[in-house]
């Protein structure tokens, strides 16, 4: 028999809300909110540990809460008014589950390939464009994504739903310039910084060798450090009034040229 709870006011929800709205909580319990089915499935997919699965049954069947009990996690019925204040979204699927946070250290990043293919953003500012970012990754099947000096957490709900879920399943760790520096460095690959200094086409560039992507925030660009280490700058030449456009739309030129070019190369 599941437990049911039906109260705004009861302390687990109380916690939940937090886990939701603070970066804060998330870190310090280890712990952060998975909403829809998509993105439990994923994260299930991706090897996350589930600890509590809260379920609205008009919107969620109790046969589907209960396909999950076997793994050992708590399952809790909720009301209407209890999973409105859960939820992220207006339009969901009446599912929200607890999970474990991962580590996210680069240490471990293992490579299946031996000219792996890397995006690295440095200081992103705003949620959804990381999301944006973890999306372009997916679809571009890179072999890792790397946060350097991240302004939040991976689990802000934002990124998990503008990710789309992809957040669990990209391999993904974040650590400072320095840090992300000196494991490029250690692996062999390639820098090519998007920056406007002593840059070339990004069109001209050969990247079917280990390779590093690496883009910066859109108001202030990357910092020194990358540029002092860079393999190459590469620019997108612009054909408008502005000069500049969506750090998640450059990034999706630049690793889809890599991709173009390691095509043609197999």
């Amino acid at each position: 028999m599941h437990k049911t709870i039906h109260s705004t006011q009861n302390t687990l929800i109380k916690q939940l809300v937090q886990l939701k709205d603070k970066s804060r909580e998330r870190r310090k319990s280890e712990q952060f909110l998975i909403e829809g089915k998509r993105e439990l499935s994923l994260a299930i997919k991706g090897s996350y540990v589930i600890e509590t699965l809260l379920f609205y049954p008009n919107l969620f069947s109790e046969s589907e809460a209960k396909s999950l009990e076997k793994n050992g996690v708590e399952i809790i019925e909720i009301s209407q008014e209890v999973f409105q204040k859960l939820a992220y979204r207006s339009t969901t699927e009446g599912v929200i589950a607890v999970a474990k946070a991962k580590p996210h250290q680069l240490s471990d990043i293992t490579f299946n390939t031996e000219s792996p293919l890397i995006l690295v953003a440095e200081a992103p500012e705003k949620p959804g464009n990381i999301g944006a970012l973890l999306r372009t990754a997916d679809a571009a099947n890179v072999d890792a994504v790397i946060i350097a000096n991240p302004k939040t957490d991976l689990y802000n709900p934002n990124i998990i739903r503008s990710s789309v879920g992809c957040v669990f399943t990209k391999s993904i760790a974040t650590g400072t310039t320095s840090e992300i520096l000196s494991f490029l460095k250690q692996n062999g690959i390639h820098i090519f910084c998007a920056a406007l200094q002593a840059s070339q086409d990004y069109h001209k560039q050969d990247y079917t060798n280990p390779t590093a992507i690496v883009v910066g925030a859109e108001a202030t660009g990357l910092s020194d450090d990358w540029l002092q280490h860079s393999t190459q700058n590469i620019i997108i030449p612009m054909q408008g009034e502005i000069d500049s456009m969506n750090v998640s739309v450059a990034a999706g030129i630049l690793i889809f040229e890599a991709v173009r070019q390691r095509r043609i190369n197999e």
